[in-house]
């Protein structure tokens, strides 16, 4: 995928764009080794594909509403592209993650950010018994992108313990998989929770208010004798969750937990 131009191709976009979604908004720099493996292969220098990713973020709500400075201005092209994404997540993660996996096996290569290298673990709410070998490959690809997405998102840490273990953490869906079809990939459904908060969070056990603080189904105060749930879950009441750096979780999936998942009195 040799450059011929100063122009971006779409195909260069697409791994560009791919890689802002799987990297931390610190890790956007030319000496990032994942910056430097895939430059080369796009047919880029590290400095302008870290310079797109630096163009990205300024069309990125989250990031320019932290005050962030030094951001500079996307072109006609970036812009296309954002709005592709956010309008269908779906085709947009699995056309931009099969590009980056067919470079990276072409070139026999893997990316050295730990959130990109683990393993995910299936979503439990995901089916993959009446879906074809090629279904079932595409599903698979669009949750590894999810876990990624959101996992650099919130920099690698449960949004409510602060937990930094890979092995331990998961991409939680806001409105589950079976729920809604079109919004599976989308990161803004996706919260970062450890394995334990995750299982809570699914069933309905706590979730997240619009003023992103933390509410505990009575259901869990049943056991509030047993020092484990009272510290783990029943203590959460009312804090605060960490915001991502990027890809905040939509308030229209928040309110759907609310409603259909969240166990009221």
């Amino acid at each position: 995928m040799t450059a011929k131009s100063s122009h971006w191709t779409r195909e260069q976009l697409l791994v560009a764009f791919n890689l802002y979604c799987q990297l931390p908004f610190g890790k956007f720099h030319s000496r990032n080794p994942d910056i430097v493996r895939l430059a080369e292969m796009i047919g880029r220098t590290p400095s302008a594909l870290a310079m797109k990713l630096v163009n990205i973020a300024s069309l990125d709500p989250v990031i320019t509403n932290s005050g962030r400075t030094g951001l500079v201005g996307a072109s006609k092209l970036d812009r296309t592209m954002w709005a592709e994404m956010q309008h269908d997540w779906n085709q947009f993660a699995l056309e931009s993650q099969t590009m980056v996996d067919a470079l990276l096996a072409e070139n026999k290569a893997t990316l050295a950010t730990p959130l990109t290298t683990e393993i995910i673990e299936d979503d439990a709410d995901v089916s993959y018994a009446a879906e074809s070998k090629t279904a079932q490959t595409k599903i698979r690809v669009g949750q590894h992108f999810f876990r990624r997405a959101v996992l650099s998102a919130y920099a690698g840490r449960c949004c409510i313990t602060g937990l930094a273990h890979p092995s331990l953490l998961v991409a939680s869906h806001i409105v589950p998989w079976r729920a809604d079809k079109d919004n599976r990939l989308n990161p803004r459904n996706g919260l970062c929770l450890s394995t334990l908060h995750d299982k809570a969070f699914d069933q309905g056990l706590i979730t997240i208010t619009p003023d992103y603080t933390i509410k505990v189904s009575t259901s869990a105060r049943q056991f509030a004798d047993n020092r484990f749930a009272s510290e783990w879950l029943i203590a959460l009441e009312g804090k605060q969750m960490t915001l991502p750096e990027k890809f905040s979780p939509s308030a229209e999936f928040i309110a759907w937990h609310n409603e259909h998942i969240f166990l009221r009195d």
